[in-house]
């Protein structure tokens, strides 16, 4: 049976400056539409690190997987340190709007050392190949991935991601990990590749443990908020939302074409219940100070609906991508909800 649904604590109301280390930091972006508006000042203090990087007994390894469009760069994280049975193993995927991101961004490199550091698991961060810009967002080619560039649409990305999935599961011994304690996980567009790609293998009879998802986007076109939704939103910074004219351009740099048109196999909401209900645990994190909170939201329900077993959770008093600030306690929090997941498969 699905698990309930926590009720949401209430948001600030618009008249309300909303509260939090990030939330002090978001005040100060004021009203501005774009970064080219916002002082240097301003920029340079929102871009700061929180604290200190953590550190842990981890240690990794870069190498490539073999993908259908040719090979996958992965970075695999091993904690240090005898082990007495198999570990749990999590493959990650980075956001970055499905065109921007890398292994070494904090998002990539300082989640998956965290939840291997504290779950004493095994995590495999994936390099997806990325989609080049639009022109309208200055048409710059994407970082070359595997050894491609040029021409990336979905499913391309997610192929990418279900390669390393089916390779961490054929190297379970290898990796020192437990076939049968794989999760899949990510943040933001790494959350729809990671919720995609679950609904993608659960079909193929591919067992997964535990889906994580991380600011997810799990719709081609955004849900309408709710009340409480759209009260924190009218506080968030304009420079920090998602208007939707930026969420056409980037579903369909990602999709290469219409994105009401994909399917479940790009956009996971576009299931039915019956497709639905043979997924895994998942686990949905959204931030309050996001436009994408309200997909998040509206696809717990659909798997709640569907009697999958879903925990749906807001992260109070951030802004969408959290998981990038180095030292931030919210992510911190974060990272200790995805660990104790990871050790309870």
């Amino acid at each position: 049976m699905p698990a309930d649904l926590p009720s949401e604590t209430p948001s600030p109301s618009p008249t309300q400056p909303p509260h939090g280390d990030m939330a002090r930091r978001m005040r100060d972006l004021g009203d501005a539409a774009g970064w080219e508006e916002v002082d240097e000042e301003v920029r340079e203090a929102w871009d700061a690190p929180y604290g200190e990087a953590e550190e842990w007994a981890v240690g990794t390894l870069d190498r490539e997987i073999p993908g259908p469009h040719g090979p996958v760069p992965v970075r695999v994280y091993t904690p240090q340190g005898p082990s007495f049975s198999a570990r749990p193993l999590l493959v990650w995927c980075h956001g970055g709007s499905f065109m921007h991101g890398d292994l070494e961004m904090p998002e990539a490199d300082q989640v998956a050392r965290g939840v291997a550091g504290r779950a004493d698991a095994v995590v495999v961060s994936v390099d997806y190949r990325l989609c080049d810009e639009p022109p309208e967002m200055g048409g710059n080619p994407a970082r070359s991935v595997g050894g491609s560039r040029g021409g990336v649409h979905a499913p391309i990305p997610g192929d990418d991601v279900c390669a390393v999935v089916h390779w961490a599961r054929e190297s379970a011994d290898e990796l020192g990990a437990d076939p049968l304690r794989i999760a899949l996980g990510g943040a933001s567009a790494g959350g729809n590749l990671a919720a995609a790609t679950t609904l993608r293998l659960t079909e193929e009879g591919i067992p997964l443990a535990a889906s994580l998802l991380m600011y997810p986007v799990a719709h081609a076109s955004l849900p309408e908020p709710t009340a409480e939704e759209e009260a924190a939103l009218s506080v968030t910074p304009p420079v920090l939302r998602f208007p939707p004219e930026t969420m056409q351009i980037m579903r369909t740099a990602y999709v290469g074409g219409d994105p009401e048109a994909a399917g479940a196999a790009v956009f996971p909401a576009f299931a039915s219940a019956e497709r639905l209900a043979a997924l895994p645990r998942t686990f949905i994190e959204s931030d309050e100070f996001d436009d994408l909170r309200v997909s998040s939201r509206a696809y717990a329900d659909q798997l709640a609906q569907a009697d999958v077993d879903v925990e749906h959770v807001v992260r109070r008093g951030v802004s969408h991508g959290h998981l990038n600030r180095v030292g931030l306690r919210e992510a911190r929090e974060s990272m200790d909800r995805m660990a104790q997941i990871m050790r309870e498969l």
